[in-house]
């Protein structure tokens, strides 16, 4: 993929076309020091600068674009409680006392999202609720057992509350979907706002941010003997005591020297959004009247939510639903988003789109997220899977309790194995187009 391809992909989106004013941040020109580098200007790297400079380091970020350039800035826009994959998938991984810590944290990511929004007073259309829904009696009956089990032993239904198929309608005025569960401490926002908003927040506390200033070569160090890693970009340099990369799917592509032993382990996949013209508040409220936002529970899903209320012209549907796997955007994306969108609300099928936007986002072979090191002084977040709003928060507070000498609830996800996708790279993207091939005919078939 390159820098022209993601351009073209991301040019119409609402998102860019809504964005607050941000400050104007340099590109490095110079030499200069800092306690820790960051490298990648999203939610995981800038989430990672605030905790660290709240722990009284020295923090600079380099960005290779500009902030918020990445899947930070152009996704969904849901937080949600828990992981990308199945909660079971932890529990095999790790054990059940374990996996609950992991909910716990989960749920701490959710906090995170709503403190920093608060202290750092970011405008990014924050609201609360979240619906899981699934499309028919088969996949119901799975989705019923997974929340009486996740209300048994995790105590989720503290936060959430299952709907019967009867009720269903009430919550959303959709024919698709039949039983559901609804979560009052999940939620949606503006994904660029909130990402410009922490870049704001983490300049005002002192971290120094630069763009346009991608890495191309890193000297690692050792720690333990007092000496620092250098990264050089195209016009300067950071001399830092540690480094955390957080460019996630975007490292290996515009840095691919820093990282190659983790790139093998995430996977590029494409996710397509719509948002229409404005529509009526009345009709909005008929049809999401918690203003929630929606997800199903197929293995190839479709999301959605509304925007704020912008002025008096009403919100717009924001929907997403189209994946790729291939790394080629799907012919007649418009057309074929606004058909999914009317199948799901048929009151929506002559509503007009506005904005057709898209990108790439990282996955892993288990969908759990690959935290780590490599090497006693260099730090790695990726592998969000989708589900990165609120993960990637929670992931820059772990690393930075692991620089400052409190490394267990960092080593706990560390130690989740993952697997190289198969097939090197010239085979791996056909090898995983075929997989997701058979997971589409899966859920078409129940």
């Amino acid at each position: 993929m390159s820098a022209a391809t993601e351009l073209k992909l991301t040019q119409n989106s609402y998102y860019a076309a809504s964005a607050n004013e941000q400050p104007i941040y340099s590109k490095l020109e110079s030499n200069i020091e800092a306690d820790i580098c960051v490298v990648g200007g999203g939610f995981a790297g800038l989430s990672a600068a605030i905790e660290l400079a709240d722990r009284g380091y020295s923090v600079v970020v380099l960005e290779a674009k500009h902030i918020g350039w990445g899947a930070s800035g152009r996704n969904g826009g849901q937080i949600i409680a828990g992981l990308a994959c199945e909660q079971d998938v932890i529990e095999k991984a790790l054990g059940y006392d374990a996996a609950k810590k992991v909910w716990g944290m989960s749920l701490e990511a959710l906090d995170l999202v709503r403190e920093r929004i608060k202290r750092f007073d970011i405008d990014c259309d924050l609201s609360d609720g979240f619906l899981g829904v699934s499309v028919n009696a088969k996949k119901g009956a799975y989705l019923r057992s997974w929340y009486e089990d996740m209300a048994k032993r995790y105590h989720y239904d503290t936060d959430a509350q299952w709907i019967e198929p009867k009720d269903l309608r009430s919550w959303i005025d959709s024919p698709r979907y039949f039983n559901g569960y609804f979560d009052k401490r999940s939620g949606h926002l503006h994904p660029l706002n909130y990402c410009l908003g922490l870049a704001k927040g983490a300049s005002r506390i002192g971290v120094r941010v630069f763009q346009n200033s991608a890495v191309t070569a890193m000297q690692h160090a050792n720690v333990s003997n007092n000496e620092s890693a250098y990264l050089q970009t195209s016009a300067g340099s950071v001399k830092a005591k540690f480094v955390v990369l957080a460019g996630n799917m975007y490292l290996p592509e515009i840095s691919p020297k820093l990282a190659p032993g983790i790139a093998k382990r995430i996977m590029p996949v494409g996710t397509y959004i719509i948002a229409t013209e404005p529509i009526a508040p009345s009709l909005a409220s008929k049809l999401i009247p918690t203003n929630s936002a929606v997800c199903d529970t197929n293995f190839v899903l479709d999301y959605f939510r509304f925007s704020a209320n912008i002025k008096a012209s009403g919100p717009r549907m924001i929907y997403g639903g189209r994946v790729s796997y291939s790394a080629l955007t799907p012919p007649n994306l418009t057309q074929n988003m606004q058909a999914r969108m009317a199948e799901t609300f048929p009151q929506l099928k002559d509503t007009k789109v506005d904005f057709t936007w898209g990108g790439f986002v990282d996955i892993t072979m288990n969908r759990a997220p690959d935290f780590g090191r490599i090497s006693p002084n260099v730090y790695y977040l990726q592998g969000f899977s989708g589900h990165g709003v609120a993960l990637t928060g929670l992931a820059g507070k772990l690393v930075a309790e692991a620089i400052a000498g409190q490394a267990e609830r960092l080593d706990l996800l560390a130690s989740i194995k993952h697997h190289d996708f198969p097939g090197g790279k010239l085979l791996r993207t056909p090898a995983l187009v075929l997989g997701m091939l058979w997971y589409q005919l899966r859920d078409k078939l129940g």
